[in-house]
């Protein structure tokens, strides 16, 4: 058992194959089209007010096909939003856990997002910006279903999607 929880972030970090989305009408969408305005190659939630790069990191094109997803440590991950930052001159961060957690599509599943907003959103871990208090880890977003989950700072390689306020 100690072997398996030990691997789980390993396996939550091989890429999964290309499956097609799976919504259930039966449940309500968390993240209606409405809820979004996408401009480009950004998508501003008009429910919390902020705005989203419409691709992850290593992704660009209107349908966010083109090139392969950035997989990053925690600290690269985070030296990723400064740069960006800084090449922009916008102020790009990583989420906290509750704003990337606003973005979960419980409704849907591979993956669990609102996919006209957020188009080829790989169904893998996402890094926030919120360490776990107390050790070596922080929080991710699964969105091959939408959970959250704590994952390891410096072993673990994952998705990067930056936030910023409204100017």
């Amino acid at each position: 058992m100690k072997y398996l929880i030990a691997l789980m972030p390993l396996m939550l970090s091989i890429a999964l194959p290309a499956q097609a989305q799976t919504c259930v009408s039966t449940i309500p969408s968390d993240t209606d089209d409405s809820r979004y305005t996408t401009n480009g190659d950004e998508v501003t939630d008009n429910l919390t007010g902020l705005i989203w790069q419409r691709c992850a990191a290593g992704l660009s094109g209107s349908d966010c096909a083109t090139g392969t997803a950035t997989g990053f440590a925690w600290d690269g991950a985070l030296q990723y939003a400064e740069q960006q930052a800084t090449a922009s001159g916008k102020a790009w961060r990583l989420p906290n856990i509750t704003e990337l957690r606003s973005l979960a599509n419980m409704q849907c599943v591979i993956p669990a997002i609102n996919a006209n907003a957020f188009p080829g959103t790989p169904s893998t871990n996402f890094w926030s910006g919120t360490p776990h208090l107390g050790g070596s880890t922080s929080w991710v977003v699964f969105f091959y279903r939408g959970n959250a989950l704590m994952a390891n700072r410096t072993t673990s390689s994952y998705n990067v999607r930056l936030v910023r306020d409204v100017d």
